[in-house]
């Protein structure tokens, strides 16, 4: 007899389901997995032994054979434990069969039965809804797997409850949805002292998802306005949340009993690889721009990083989603992040300070920022000069709204673009928007078609800049409670296209 249960492997942000089959035959002892597992699955066979012989559970001395199928589809990571325990158990008569047919198993044994947390119990739920079957998975992952509701989840502590669990001797509850509480917000933007203009585009980029541009000399608040970013952005959405903690399970991030509600904010260092902001490796895992997906991608130092990595954005900005082709997997995954660059207008950084600027001035400015790529740049719809703060405006009280307030006007413009892209699924906010859909709400008046006119001839506006503009003045004409984009509107978008672009 071949006893089976079922258990996922992962393909990106996918999980494919797995049937693990078991066989005892007569002939020498031994105990064998096959169907292309990785190290971490053929380890298991030491875990599941040493387990079992904690609750006094010999193995039989027949020639064990443990398949997953599909034996083509690579298997790694650790989970494949507790379905391999129980495929072994039906097999060796301890669990009836029918019950452990009708589950998907995720776990990692420890060596004395104890059930330990593993990533992409969140994926590995949604597989198991999708096939109509329950999910048993170890305590530690159960509030986030029971997000997907669809599917009973049991999450028991050790593999003893969760064989009375099956043998129905003591069934456990169903798991329920864990939300983790996030830490009130400590940074606001009242800190930030002068930087008026620099705020306002902080707020615009926040209320459409606009990538911005900073330049600006060191310390003149760059990184001090980024932190505070967080604070003014309205919380992930339920269908947001599921997505952005589908990646973040996947990667193992989610170790607080259950999902968060608050959005990304990844800042990877100028010494990243492509693997690690793209995604890669030998199992292709997502990188730094998917795991900023519904959040905030900060990149510090921005010239700094390598050419190829800054080049590789690119398309992610364009089309919200990266794939990542390697020799054994080829997966997708998502990434529509809010981009916020800061970079020093040279490499010594004071090339607007007359007192301080080196002897090369002006070549050293366009040398340093002439490493980020005109068509990258062109892909900034907000871009801004954060100037020096004087030690007098350091002394003066704070001023300018706090980020509860300017968090209140995001939150209301992002209602008004709800309300306006109900009907097209695939567009949430304005930084979206294209084509038809873009004409159709952003359409300027008379004035404003005269304005971009003039514009355009005198700096050289792109088609891409062109749409960015009309998305920016889309969003603060959503700031201002205007129904319609007017002349104004699109003056002060197309004066945050002015700042580097004439540079």
């Amino acid at each position: 007899m071949v006893a089976k249960t079922y258990t996922v492997a992962f393909e990106g942000v996918e999980a494919r389901l797995v049937e693990v089959q078991c066989a005892l035959a007569q002939g020498m002892p031994s105990f064998s997995i096959v169907g292309l597992p990785d190290k971490a699955v053929s380890e298991a066979r030491e875990r599941v032994r040493a387990a079992l012989g904690a609750l006094a559970i010999a193995l039989p001395m027949k020639k064990i054979t443990v398949n997953l199928s599909p034996a083509d589809l690579p298997k790694e990571g650790s989970h494949f434990d507790l379905p391999i325990a129980l495929a072994l158990l039906a097999a060796i008569g301890i669990l009836p069969p029918e019950e452990i047919e009708s589950l998907v198993a995720i776990g990692e044994l420890a060596l004395d039965g104890r059930l330990t947390p593993v990533a992409g119990a969140l994926p590995a739920a949604m597989a198991a809804a999708e096939d109509n079957r329950a999910l048993i998975c170890p305590r530690g992952c159960g509030a986030e797997a029971a997000w997907v509701g669809a599917t009973p989840v049991f999450a028991p502590a050790t593999l003893n409850e969760a064989l009375r669990h099956i043998t129905a001797q003591a069934p456990l509850p169903q798991a329920t949805p864990g939300e983790v509480a996030s830490a009130p917000q400590a940074r606001d933007l009242r800190d930030v002292k002068g930087q008026e203009r620099a705020k306002r585009a902080l707020e615009i980029a926040a209320a459409g998802r606009h990538h911005l541009m900073m330049v600006g000399a060191p310390g003149s608040g760059k990184s001090m306005l980024a932190a505070r970013l967080p604070g003014i952005l309205p919380p992930l959405s339920p269908v947001e949340a599921l997505e952005t903690s589908m990646i973040h399970s996947l990667s193992g991030l989610l170790s607080e009993g259950g999902i968060s509600r608050t959005r990304p904010f990844r800042e990877p260092h100028h010494t990243a690889s492509m693997a690690a902001m793209i995604g890669g490796g030998r199992s292709a895992r997502p990188g730094e721009v998917s795991l900023a997906h519904n959040g905030v991608l900060f990149m510090d130092e921005f010239p700094e990083f390598p050419r190829a990595v800054l080049e590789t954005l690119r398309q992610p900005i364009e089309t919200g989603e990266v794939v990542v082709a390697r020799a054994n997997a080829h997966v997708r995954y998502p990434c529509r992040f809010l981009l916020i660059a800061a970079a020093n207008p040279c490499r010594c950084g004071y090339l607007g300070d007359p007192a301080r600027a080196c002897a090369k001035v002006p070549n050293c400015g366009s040398d340093y920022l002439g490493r980020i790529s005109g068509p990258l740049m062109d892909r900034f719809d907000l871009r801004i000069e954060v100037p020096p703060v004087a030690y007098a405006d350091l002394d003066l009280p704070s001023r300018g709204d706090s980020s509860a307030t300017v968090a209140a006007r995001v939150a209301e413009a992002r209602a008004r673009q709800s309300a306006r892209f109900a009907n097209h699924p695939a567009v949430r906010v304005n930084a979206e928007a294209e084509g038809a859909l873009l004409e159709e709400i952003a359409s300027p008046d008379a004035e404003g078609r005269a304005l971009l006119a003039r514009v355009a001839e005198r700096i050289g506006l792109t088609a891409r800049g062109y749409h960015r503009v009309l998305r920016t003045a889309r969003t603060i004409a959503d700031l201002d409670g205007s129904d319609r984009v007017r002349s104004p509107h699109l003056a002060e978008a197309v004066s945050y296209r002015l700042t580097l672009t004439t540079a």
